[in-house]
């Protein structure tokens, strides 16, 4: 089994809080538009928001000579949230889940970088104590 380098922990630790960043924006807006009539709640989608992170597209492969080939690099990352009750007005933001849901993205993102702290303490330590 191959070993785990800090550039790949530190790497992993980036893109926890970038997402988690980013969950946060989405649910803002959601609660920015709480009182918008028609507006439908959005959420991240969290498989376009990690391949965009990992820098990649999705990977098209063609079978036939007439299909595309390439990659796709969409920069949209959220979708409606499906199922949500909706209001007189066609809005269904709930203000509770957009909360909840900023909340736990705030944790996320604080775990991630009391982790990333950590790594670098590390580091500090190692170069430091031979003095």
């Amino acid at each position: 089994m191959g070993e785990i380098r800090d550039t790949a922990i530190i790497d992993a630790l980036r893109r926890q809080m970038s997402i988690a960043a980013a969950k946060q924006v989405v649910a803002a807006g959601n609660l920015a538009n709480v009182n918008t009539p028609g507006y439908r709640a959005r959420a991240l989608d969290f498989t376009a928001a990690l391949e965009r992170e990992l820098g990649g597209g999705i990977s098209l492969t063609g079978t036939s000579a007439g299909h595309l080939q390439g990659t796709i690099t969409e920069a949209a990352g959220t979708e409606e949230i499906e199922g949500l009750p909706l209001r007189r007005d066609g809005n269904n933001v709930q203000i509770d889940r957009e909360l909840l849901t900023m909340s736990a993205a705030a944790g996320d993102f604080a775990r991630a970088q009391t982790a990333l702290a950590a790594r670098f303490r590390l580091v500090r330590y190692a170069l430091t104590e031979g003095r």
